[in-house]
């Protein structure tokens, strides 16, 4: 069976959150299914010397404008949230753990939480907040706070972004591995479908 794509993603990046309605379609076009990887961007922005986005000179007000426009062309919903970006750690944790646990679970999850920031403004920033989004998708709330402050848990999610960035050269979301080929970014999405549809170039 061929591999399945390697996607790398922050929950407080508007283009991850696009891409993400968009990638399991194009995977599954290709008889390919998608390893969903959660990252954080503050440490690709610690070693890289950047920062969001929309805190750059100009490009700030441009990359908002831009990501209403991306959403719109694909006929997905989004509202720039008013604080952002947010602190993910405790979405991603929790995307690590189900992955783990419940893997059935874990993207109806991470569609969930992106929902509930990027179309409800919600702060998902709060754990008690992203335990509430697990448990509308048939997760204990419970288990999901302890799981994601668990060690285990914690460290899982340091060594992905740590491998992200020192061994895959991941610099930003989305980030999508096809058979070790690397696409960055939303707008590549419709080279990765050629590219899978081709066999690459």
């Amino acid at each position: 069976m061929a591999a399945p794509l390697e996607f790398y993603f922050d929950f407080s990046s508007p283009y991850g959150y696009i891409a993400a309605h968009r990638i399991d379609g194009i995977a599954a076009k290709h008889g390919r299914t998608v390893d969903w990887r959660p990252m954080l961007l503050g440490a690709v922005f610690k070693v890289a010397g950047t920062q969001p986005l929309t805190e750059y000179p100009l490009k700030g007000k441009y990359s908002i404008h831009d990501f209403k426009r991306c959403a719109r062309e694909h006929g997905i919903a989004f509202n720039m949230p008013a604080k952002f970006p947010l602190a993910t750690q405790a979405a991603a944790r929790g995307a690590c753990w189900l992955k783990e646990a419940m893997p059935e679970k874990a993207v109806p999850f991470i569609k969930a939480v992106y929902a509930a920031y990027f179309v409800e403004g919600r702060d998902i920033s709060s754990p008690g907040l992203v335990a509430d989004v697990a448990s509308g998708v048939g997760v204990d709330s419970g288990a999901f706070l302890q799981a994601i402050d668990s060690p285990e848990i914690k460290s899982k999610l340091r060594e992905i972004t740590d491998d992200a960035i020192q061994n895959r050269g991941v610099f930003g979301s989305p980030f999508t591995f096809v058979d070790g080929e690397p696409f960055w970014g939303a707008d590549r999405l419709d080279m990765i479908d050629r590219w899978l549809e081709r066999g690459g170039w």
